[in-house]
């Protein structure tokens, strides 16, 4: 196995697990509302989607494309507001989603995007590599204080786990744009 296929194999690992845990909150009887719902289906779409990527030709591009075109909108569309928070501020909130969505289907129309693709296609790539790799630093980092706050502390967090997850599919989208596949 070469480094390549081994980043691709990790990949794989990492999205599976984005996609179980994206399923098993989908389909949590005590789970969120329907948009919510929705959401972790569509994470859960893109995930399985990104770990098939490397490893073969990709089925049915063009209802993919669709797809995840229609997530990448699904998300700023449909903002659902937190106690005292504003509409743009809730919409805001989804943008790395629907990034990650575009990303999918910058990777599904574009492929080898960095490595084919002509001087503006890969301006795209690396101006959404690098919008997804501040998504995942943000993401991976943002509980950090609260975690070095003290013991007991982590039940104040929201979704600590979710957090993970969001920044562990937005750093390995990034790391999938600028790999061939």
């Amino acid at each position: 196995m070469n480094a390549a296929d081994t980043v691709h194999a990790l990949l794989t690992a990492l999205f599976v697990g984005a996609a179980g845990y994206a399923v098993r909150h989908a389909c949590a009887p005590s789970g969120a509302a329907w948009r919510g719902r929705v959401d972790h289906f569509l994470h859960a779409a893109m995930a399985v989607a990104m770990a098939a990527m490397p490893w073969g030709p990709v089925p049915s591009r063009m209802g993919q494309t669709v797809l995840f075109t229609a997530a990448a909108l699904w998300f700023p569309l449909t903002p659902v507001r937190r106690a005292g928070e504003s509409r743009p501020a809730a919409t805001v909130r989804r943008l790395p989603s629907a990034l990650g969505m575009t990303a999918m289907v910058w990777m599904l129309r574009a492929s080898h995007a960095l490595h084919h693709a002509p001087p503006a296609g890969s301006r795209v790539a690396v101006l959404l590599t690098l919008c997804l790799l501040v998504c995942a630093l943000w993401s991976l980092t943002r509980d950090m204080p609260v975690l070095r706050a003290g013991p007991g502390t982590s039940a104040v967090l929201r979704s600590p786990y979710g957090h993970f997850w969001d920044g562990s599919m937005a750093l390995g989208a990034a790391v999938m744009l600028v790999m061939p596949h």
